[in-house]
């Protein structure tokens, strides 16, 4: 049985107020769904009921339409459906006129005229492109972005989409916005312009809906993906998130989302239990910056994520913390009997390195070498991405490791990944698998405080332990991968036998 909601809806989590229409069962094959459902973008009751009529208007004009069946539009007809796009885009750019670059008003008078054709016996080759008007392939943009616009206008008011009515309609687009963009030159020159005015609607009451086609968040992402160039995993997880706003929204369109689309979306997951900091970090902060690469981009005007966040406070036992020395001997005294090389080494070049997880699983043999007379494992790219510019770098081989048997391990094993049985991950890295290991590993020797993180407490223990042995605070830095604390600290170079000295002072474990 379809709802039947003559009232807006007011969202339980974000208190937005919603459009709910039932569909009527002789419709539903056409509209494609049983419920008409939108954000009325706003929390004020009054505003709600004004918008919610509005917008109940627009969906039974476009269900009547869809009812008489396929309608041949008149032009007449035609620019009252295109009365919004003067309101629409003189709306969007009276504030500064004169950035408004996108409509050629000087090509705007000409569009939808007969295209060129060969003549007989000539075909559309370099010669004849070459001939072309200069303007021609800017008219043809022009004439396709108003086409576009009328693919949507006709779907949201219930026209059958045939070639007819799309071009009536474009060119009454086209009209529209060619007008209100000489209203801009006007207004980006001084002159004073009287109350904007704009034609009757008097065949159809609706929204006025974006002019500007349907922009997908996922060609978004695509863009900014290629500009930035981000890691495998850091795309996957964005493109996870915008197709989380789609499925939520219903919709996937940029051009259409609002900061109440976004609070909505915040509060359903708040409501499903999700972590602040997940929320803040993992979600919005993404989508955030999808959007802002949009709008330094021109592809959109605002940023509708803008302002939307939520406070991820740090509860103090969330904190990490490092291993103590008996956690510390507990681990290294388990990997002696391990054959498995992720167990036997990984835990011990955290122990004395430092490193990431997902560094020590990418290490190579080849990335373990002497330098000026000094065992080192080397950090590169080339093994694998990296977190940061500073995360390549060299690492001495602490004596305890060298008493290991660490290199003696490294040298014999053969050319490429020294743990090549640890499985890569589907964007290609070993850390991944390499965490899982290690986080069941240590967690079955009985280390269950959830402060203690299985991989990344080596990290937190070697910097406890430079500042107990009074390790230079440059070259720790330097071991670590972490930033410069200074300018000055990025001068020069820090040899080899630096490294080595300083790394030395963190004592050796008895076991």
């Amino acid at each position: 049985m379809p709802l039947a909601m003559s009232r807006p809806w007011k969202h339980p989590n974000s208190g937005v107020y919603w459009l709910r229409k039932g569909v009527p069962e002789d419709l539903r094959a056409l509209v494609g769904k049983r419920e008409e459902k939108r954000s009325l973008g706003t929390r004020d009751p009054i505003e709600a009921k004004r918008k919610h009529a509005e917008a109940l208007a627009e969906i039974e004009e476009r269900w009547a339409n869809l009812r008489a069946g396929p309608k041949v539009l008149t032009e007449r007809e035609a620019h009252e459906l295109a009365a919004f796009a003067y309101e629409r885009w003189f709306e969007q750019h009276r504030h500064n006129p004169s950035l408004q670059t996108v409509w050629n008003v000087e090509l705007g008078g000409r569009l939808f005229a007969p295209a060129p054709k060969p003549k007989a016996g000539q075909i559309y080759d370099s010669t004849f492109l070459s001939n072309l008007d200069p303007d021609y392939f800017e008219r043809l943009r022009m004439e396709t972005w108003c086409l576009d616009g009328a693919d949507e206008r006709l779907k949201a008011c219930g026209f059958k989409s045939d070639e007819r009515n799309r071009r009536t309609l474009a060119k009454a687009i086209a009209a529209a916005v060619q007008r209100a963009s000489l209203m801009l030159e006007r207004l980006a020159n001084g002159e004073a312009i009287p109350t904007m005015f704009s034609p009757a609607v008097t065949a159809v009451t609706i929204l006025p809906p974006t002019l500007l086609p349907p922009l997908p968040l996922a060609d978004l992402v695509k863009g900014w993906a290629a500009e930035r160039r981000p890691a495998a995993k850091t795309l996957y997880e964005w493109s996870r998130v915008v197709r989380q706003v789609g499925e939520f929204l219903g919709h996937s369109d940029a051009r259409r989302l609002t900061g109440e689309d976004l609070v909505s979306w915040k509060g359903s997951m708040v409501a499903a239990g999700l972590r602040a900091k997940t929320i803040q970090d993992a979600k919005l902060a993404p989508l955030r910056a999808i959007l802002q690469w949009g709008v330094h981009n021109k592809h959109l005007t605002s940023n509708p994520a803008e302002g939307v966040s939520l406070a991820a406070k740090s509860k103090q036992s969330e904190k990490k913390r490092s291993f103590t020395d008996e956690e510390a001997k507990t681990i290294l005294r388990a990997t002696s009997a391990e054959k498995d090389p992720v167990r036997r080494w990984v835990p011990w070049l955290g122990a004395y390195s430092g490193a990431r997880v997902s560094e020590i699983c990418q290490l190579r043999s080849e990335d373990v070498l002497k330098i000026d007379d000094v065992w080192c494992m080397k950090l590169d790219p080339e093994a694998g991405s990296l977190k940061t510019s500073g995360s390549e770098r060299v690492i001495p081989v602490h004596p305890a490791l060298l008493e290991a048997g660490f290199v003696k391990f490294a040298t014999r094993t053969k050319p490429g990944p020294l743990f090549a049985d640890l499985a890569p991950d589907k964007f290609g890295k070993r850390g991944g698998n390499g965490t899982k290991v290690i986080g069941l590993f240590v967690r079955q020797l009985g280390l269950a405080d959830l402060r203690l993180s299985p991989s990344h407490s080596w990290r937190h223990r070697i910097k406890t332990l430079g500042r107990r042995h009074g390790l230079a605070h440059d070259i720790l830095d330097a071991i670590t991968g972490h930033g410069s604390r200074s300018v000055a600290d990025s001068y020069g170079e820090f040899p080899v036998e630096a490294l080595f000295r300083e790394l030395s002072k963190i004592p050796t474990l008895s076991l």
